[in-house]
């Protein structure tokens, strides 16, 4: 009776190699800050990467194609007036990109197609709301202009940017810094990993926790945690022996992991890039100089190791390429851009196949740049998954589209919370019913200060007079 050994696999033999000397990003200032964020984001047109800058925060946007060493002058987004922990591209349009900062603000920037002679440092719009630094930001998959932020105040922001408003704060989920935030396949879930040690499932309309799990990893080091497409929750983190270790997890039955595995005794926490298309998760070390790669499926042990991807240089952060950005014709599954001290290095994860045909099986339809609804029918309780594309003929990236917003009126809506800030960006647009009212307050205010103004002049004379009869 034969048994087989080997399971079978169409990413069986993936490997990954880097591309050639003279299509690597050079002389680029990487940041030195020791947060655990990836520092750089990448879609089909541009490659974002947080640099050093000097009086506040910066990142720099170079075209993929413009690869080699990069200008020291070369332009920068600079708006921040404290170092950017985060950025992120919008998934529905390739021209637009939010970055998060210290400065406990959110900034959205229109990058132009063409090559900026300036730095750019006027965003479309400032997003205010948090009281301390803004350390997470994650676009919505399915929903136009939606986009999710987490502060170091432990509050969560779910902002329509369209309108530059804040819809939905979440402030008494966490008791704890926030360490990661992962929409689910449609945008209806999020999961987060605290320092509490607690990985919730949260339902952000509802403003409701549907689940949750004290320490699915029992140390102490930090977690991450996303979702799979079929709606499990995939994590990393770390042993009570500080060993590494990733888990997968039924969100309806915490009780037991599906899958629990020890990786290795490094330190650097483990950030998981998942492909929903083919279900495989990479994980990628901060100070590891390695990515390994594995396939979830639903069979045991379901995690399946695939291989490593191993170099000399440890990486300082990590890019990762959505699928309309890959090359289909050399069956590229995954491409990643790793940071170095001073240059970024993309890496090509490949599929041998003999054939020059289009392969269906390695490229099933994938979310294409086109929202399916938009933020008000989100917002609204409308739930829809992401519109996909055939990549059969290649994906071609859309000309310049630009992100409108329109603010709504500043007199009808709350204060923020946190530090007050300037609004002079705002475009106020005020209603005849708020113009009214506004003018009636100024006639109270005016008659208030001249009572005050005669019963000031009344007690100074009457003071005058007491000082006159002493002497």
């Amino acid at each position: 009776m034969s048994r087989r050994v080997v399971r079978q696999s169409k990413f069986r033999h993936i490997f990954g190699q880097p591309v050639k000397a003279d299509q690597m990003y050079e002389d680029i200032r990487v940041s030195k800050l020791t947060w655990d964020s990836s520092f750089c984001a990448v879609n089909p047109k541009f490659l974002a990467i947080i640099v050093e800058s000097s009086g506040g925060g910066a990142f720099i946007v170079l075209p993929l194609a413009k690869a080699g060493r990069v200008d020291k002058n070369h332009p920068t987004v600079s708006g921040h007036t404290a170092p950017v922990l985060d950025i992120d591209w919008c998934p529905h349009n390739d021209n637009v990109i939010a970055s998060a900062s210290d400065d406990t603000t959110i900034m959205v920037w229109q990058i132009p197609d063409y090559t900026p002679v300036r730095s750019i440092t006027e965003p479309i719009v400032t997003l205010e709301g948090h009281s301390k630094r803004v350390g997470i930001i994650t676009w919505h998959p399915s929903a136009r202009n939606v986009l999710l932020s987490a502060g170091s105040d432990n509050v969560m922001i779910i902002w329509n940017v369209g309108t530059g408003e804040a819809l939905i704060t979440l402030d008494e989920m966490h008791s704890d810094l926030i360490y990661s935030i992962c929409w689910n396949y449609n945008g209806s879930l999020i999961t987060t990993t605290c320092k509490d040690k607690k990985l919730r499932v949260i339902d952000p309309r509802k403003q409701e926790i549907v689940s949750e799990k004290l320490a699915p990893h029992e140390g102490m080091r930090p977690m991450r945690a996303i979702f799979t497409r079929d709606g499990n929750i995939f994590t990393t983190g770390f042993t009570r022996m500080s060993q590494r270790e990733l888990g997968l997890w039924d969100p309806s039955n915490f009780d037991e992991p599906i899958a629990l595995q020890e990786m290795d005794t490094s330190n650097g926490v483990l950030l998981p890039f998942y492909d929903p298309d083919s279900s495989i998760v990479y994980l990628c070390g901060k100070g590891d100089s390695s990515i390994r790669y594995f396939e979830i499926t639903g069979e045991a042990p379901y995690v399946h190791y695939l291989n490593t991807y191993s170099s000399k240089e440890p990486q300082r952060g990590m890019g990762f390429m959505s699928k309309r950005g890959l090359d289909v014709s050399k069956c590229e599954i995954a491409r990643f851009y790793k940071l170095h001290e001073r240059k970024c290095e993309p890496i090509v994860m490949t599929v041998p196949r003999k054939s020059d045909l289009f392969q269906d099986d390695l490229y099933p339809d994938t979310p294409g740049p086109e929202p399916a609804i938009e933020a008000d029918e989100w917002f609204a309780g409308q739930n829809a998954d992401p519109i996909l594309i055939s990549l059969r003929d290649g994906y071609v990236p859309v000309k310049n589209r630009e992100l409108k917003v329109t603010k709504k009126n500043i007199l009808d809506n709350k204060p923020p919370t946190g530090p007050r800030r300037s609004y002079s960006s705002c475009e106020t647009g005020f209603s005849r019913v708020s113009l009214e009212d506004l003018l009636e307050e100024i006639k109270y205010l005016r008659a208030t200060v001249e009572s005050q103004e005669r019963r000031i002049s009344s007690l100074e004379n009457l003071l005058q007079e007491i000082a006159n009869g002493t002497d």
